[in-house]
């Protein structure tokens, strides 16, 4: 049987602390850990804000080394080692994946601790792409306690893998 897959999720901070909130998926509210920033309307980059809007859920992401492929509705690509995400406003990729060479100090995707074992994009800044308006900006897993993101929203990886189940390419993540 197949799960119906949501057209709507919706983030709002949770009162008292900007860099916390909850996801509400259908009948579920799931807590989450926002960017370090809170939630902002006009997000730059390094700001450590959660864009403020609504975002198509692009493709997910996934550690093919660490995990089975997940259920989901969304297009699904295997992290590469060299797998890589471009966050240089000077540069012509900005905002874009991109193939880090050995050496680099970029944003790697295939990171040693688990928070990007299963990344979904968004497209937050990508039409058009607008040089430092923010890049980067996933839904992945939290940190301990919830920590702050750079800007991401971030679940437990277990509830992250069970919501998988629920998204598609017509979900539409509304940021408040």
């Amino acid at each position: 049987m197949r799960i119906k897959t949501l057209s709507r999720i919706t983030v709002r901070r949770r009162p008292g602390n900007p860099s916390q909130g909850w996801l509400v998926a259908g009948p579920l509210a799931l807590p989450v850990a926002l960017g370090r920033g809170g939630i902002k309307a006009n997000k730059r980059e390094g700001d450590g804000g959660t864009p403020r809007g609504a975002f198509w859920l692009r493709r997910l992401w996934w550690r093919a080394d660490r995990h089975r492929v997940p259920a989901t509705g969304l297009p699904v690509y295997r992290i590469k080692p060299d797998d890589g995400w471009c966050e240089d406003p000077r540069d012509r990729h900005y905002n874009q994946p991109i193939k880090v060479p050995a050496g680099s100090n970029a944003d790697r995707l295939a990171r040693a601790d688990h928070l990007y074992d299963f990344i979904i994009e968004l497209d937050h800044n990508t039409r058009p792409r607008i040089a430092g308006r923010g890049s980067a900006v996933f839904i992945h897993a939290a940190r301990p306690q919830f920590a702050p993101t750079a800007g991401c929203v971030a679940l437990r990886l277990d509830t992250l893998r069970r919501l998988l189940e629920r998204l598609g390419p017509r979900t539409r993540i509304v940021v408040e």
